[in-house]
Parts: C-alpha cells; sequence; structure tokens
C-alpha cells in the first residue's frame, strides 16, 4: 500500500469515526423515514399525473366517437338525397375517426395497466413504510430507554464524564475546605499561646496572663465556698497542715523559712484582694 493510499484511508478512517459518534440513531431513523415518505409522495405524483393523461385521452375518445356518429348521420343524410359523394365523404372521415380511436383505446390500456402497477407499487410501499414507522418507533424506544439506563448507570457509578467533573470537584472542595479549616486552627493555636497577637486588641501576653489568672482565682474562690457550705476542707489547707507539722519537726530553720513563705503569701494575698473589686 502506497503512502497516498494509507494516508487516503487513514482520513476515511477518522472521518469515519468522527461520523459513528456524532451519529443520532433516532435522528438517521426519522431521516430515513421521512426520505421514504417522499418516495412515496413522489409515487403518488405521478399516479396522479398518469391518470390525468388517461382521462385526457378518454376525453379525445369520447370526442372522436361523437364525431363517429356524427359523420354516420351524414352518410345516411346523403344517401337519402342521391349524394353518393357526401356520403363516401362522410363515410371516410367516419373510418379516420374510428381508426383515431382505435388508437387511443390502445394507448388508453397502456396507460392503464401502467396505473395499475404504479398503484399496487405504492401500496406496497405504503405498506413498507407503516411497517419501518412501526420498527422505527419501536427501535427508538429502545435506543432512548438504553440511553437513559446508561445515564443512570454512569450517574451511580460515577464512570460518566459529567459525574466525573462533579467527583473532582467535591474531592478539590473537601481538600480546600480541610485546609481552610486546618489553617484555622492553626491560627487559633498561635493566638492563645501568644505567638500572634490580636491587631484589634490592646491587651498583650502579660495582661492576657493576668486577665487568665484572675480568672482561676474567681473558680477557686467560688470552689472554696462551695466546699465551706459542703463541710469539707480543700487540698490546699490539707497541704498547709501537713506543711505546718512538717515545719515543727523541722526545727526553728524550718520555722525562719516558714515566715518568709507566709510574708510571700500575705503580701499576694493583699495583691489578690486589691484586684478584686
Amino acid at each position: 500500500m502506497g503512502i497516498l493510499s494509507r494516508a487516503s484511508y487513514v482520513i476515511r478512517s477518522k472521518i469515519n469515526a468522527l461520523l459513528n459518534r456524532a451519529e443520532d440513531p433516532t435522528e438517521t431513523l426519522d431521516y430515513s423515514y421521512e426520505r421514504m415518505r417522499d418516495e412515496l409522495q413522489q409515487v403518488k405524483q405521478g399516479i396522479a399525473d398518469l391518470t390525468t393523461q388517461k382521462k385526457r385521452l378518454e376525453i379525445q375518445k369520447r370526442r372522436l366517437e361523437e364525431n363517429v356518429e356524427k359523420h354516420n348521420d351524414q352518410a345516411r343524410e346523403a344517401v337519402r338525397q342521391d349524394r353518393e359523394d357526401l356520403a363516401r365523404r362522410a363515410l371516410e372521415k367516419k373510418k379516420s375517426k374510428m381508426s383515431q380511436i382505435e388508437e387511443l383505446e390502445e394507448q388508453i390500456a397502456r396507460l392503464q395497466s401502467t396505473q395499475d402497477d404504479l398503484v399496487e407499487k405504492k401500496n406496497t410501499l405504503q405498506s413498507r413504510i407503516e411497517e419501518f414507522r412501526t420498527k422505527k418507533e419501536t427501535m427508538k424506544a429502545r435506543y432512548e430507554a438504553a440511553e437513559a439506563s446508561s445515564r443512570v448507570s454512569e450517574a451511580m457509578t460515577g464512570v460518566g464524564d459529567e459525574m466525573g467533573d462533579v467527583s473532582r470537584a467535591l474531592e478539590r472542595a473537601e481538600e480546600r475546605t480541610d485546609e481552610m479549616e486546618a489553617r484555622s486552627a492553626a491560627m487559633d493555636e498561635l493566638t492563645e499561646t501568644g505567638a500572634f497577637e490580636d491587631v484589634l486588641s490592646d491587651e498583650d501576653e502579660i495582661d492576657r496572663q493576668l486577665s487568665t489568672s484572675r480568672t482561676d482565682s474567681e473558680v477557686d474562690a467560688e470552689l472554696e465556698t462551695l466546699r465551706a457550705e459542703l463541710g469539707k476542707s480543700s487540698p490546699a489547707t490539707e497541704e498547709a497542715t501537713e506543711a505546718e507539722a512538717d515545719a515543727e519537726s523541722a526545727g526553728d530553720g524550718g520555722a525562719e523559712a516558714d515566715v518568709a513563705d507566709e510574708e510571700v503569701e500575705a503580701e499576694l494575698e493583699q495583691l489578690k484582694n486589691e484586684e478584686e473589686p
């Protein structure tokens, strides 16, 4: 196979593949049905034209028959008047008209035979068209049902191009959402730890820690109140009692350390009282 032949073959195969992808079977069936109906209409038109021509010949034959009768009457009248010459001329015209009538009858008979053949073909073609129409509608229904079933199956399995795009879009949206949630959590963590300061707030890290300490103190105070109401001692009190016992057993050196601790505690307590409203 030469280069040109191969190129021609490849081009034809490509074009055929494109046509196959672009072809819609339902449209092809409808087009074929319309073509068959056009052919039927042409056959009907041909029958109508043929019948019209036959009717014209029949009209012409009827007129010739009237002339034959007329010439026959003329010949009788001429014989009664002893005009053989006129009778002969009338009979000659009669014979000519009868010859024309015979020719017209042959033509009419041929046209009638052709008309009968065309009518039979028309009936056969019409029957085939009706049969094709039934098959066409059945095939279209099957194709549309198969196409709908295929689309549903592709949608359920995500195989189709459109559903594939939707699936990829959902994946991208999910990844983007996860990324934004992680970034938001990271920024909250950095803000809480003080790594990033809030640009809309005048508080610094010390203010935030002091605020947290005040909150803890308020919670501890409320907890002490609840314990007092329930008649329970706090862990701090118990620890203090144990510390005092240890201090007493430790001797004078420990007493000096306790005095220093008490002074620090007293100062812290004074600061707390100043902060409390």
